[in-house]
């Protein structure tokens, strides 16, 4: 075993834009901008802070602890959504079927950890370093790294998802910016990258538990993650600036997932650490959790 440092926890803080007003009972009431939505929380196992929550709308989930559910919506709110922002980034919000509102808060701290990253050293953005978003969904952590001077890939099977991230871009003033936006199966893209000799500067790595691919590729987080890591691992060197990789709802520890990017990345020197990502609720202050990560880092 490698040693792995105790675990480290990034905590998203409430911004303008979003915040984790209540939580409790396994449910959590969230803003959104103008609005207030609940969404079922396993994790939030305590009691409320409050005994009643208004909401313009509140997923009702199905009995497969796995998926499915419904809206149901208590107030009017824009079905084609509304905008918000996260620093100089612009994004598009709205309920979708599958129980969150188009993006991941959580990952906030995440977005502000890459840029530093970027920035390490005194190194500046001189050479304009290049990064890779694998699973990359509507596209904020993209958009986060581009406005911060990054050119960027932006992989992702979902060509809906894809387009949802170009309209991000366009939202944020970015659509002008070298980004190249990729409908492709992530682990076959990652092993063509590989075989093409290709290195990026910082990597991002946000899986599903389980998805499709464009062309009927299916991914299974538990079968493929150890796979896509060793090829991640090739697409970096000792000069680039960072690996993160996020995982959600699955029965695995983050010490795992930390040991696998360790063994990946061990001829790469720098850091592996691990660890929980959470949410500051607004209303006592404690962290909600809400994922499983782990990061390698050059200093």
């Amino acid at each position: 075993m490698s040693g792995l440092p105790p675990l480290v926890t990034m905590i998203g803080e409430p911004w303008a834009d979003y915040g984790l007003v209540d939580s409790g009972h396994g449910r959590k009431l969230e803003r959104y901008g103008p609005h207030r939505f609940i969404r079922p929380e396993p994790q939030a196992m305590w009691a409320p802070a409050s005994a009643e929550w208004s909401a313009d709308a509140e997923f009702l989930p199905g009995a497969d602890e796995d998926g499915g559910g419904r809206w149901q919506f208590d107030r009017p709110v824009p079905r084609d959504g509304w905008t918000l922002g996260w620093e100089d980034v612009r994004f598009n919000a709205q309920p979708t079927p599958f129980r969150h509102l188009g993006f991941f808060p959580d990952m906030a701290p995440v977005w502000t950890w890459m840029r530093g990253q970027l920035l390490a050293n005194g190194a500046g953005l001189a050479q304009q370093p290049e990064c890779l978003n694998l699973f990359g969904y509507t596209g904020v952590g993209t958009l986060a790294l581009s406005a911060a001077g990054a050119r960027m890939v932006h992989v992702d099977a979902s060509k809906k998802s894809v387009d949802a991230a170009r309209g991000n871009a366009a939202l944020s003033g970015l659509a002008d910016k070298p980004i190249r936006w990729l409908v492709e199966d992530a682990g076959k893209f990652t092993a063509r990258e590989v075989r093409r000799g290709r290195r990026y500067d910082g990597i991002i790595l946000d899986p599903p538990k389980w998805g499709r691919g464009p062309n009927g590729e299916v991914w299974k987080l538990e079968e493929h993650l150890a796979g896509m890591i060793g090829d991640v691992a090739r697409l970096v060197d000792a000069e680039s600036r960072f690996i993160f990789l996020t995982v959600y709802a699955v029965r695995m520890s983050a010490l795992a997932i930390g040991e696998l990017l360790a063994q990946a990345t061990a001829h790469l020197g720098g850091t592996v650490e691990a660890g929980e990502l959470g949410v500051r609720e607004e209303a006592r202050g404690l962290v909600l959790p809400t994922a499983i990560f782990a990061r390698w880092s050059r200093g």
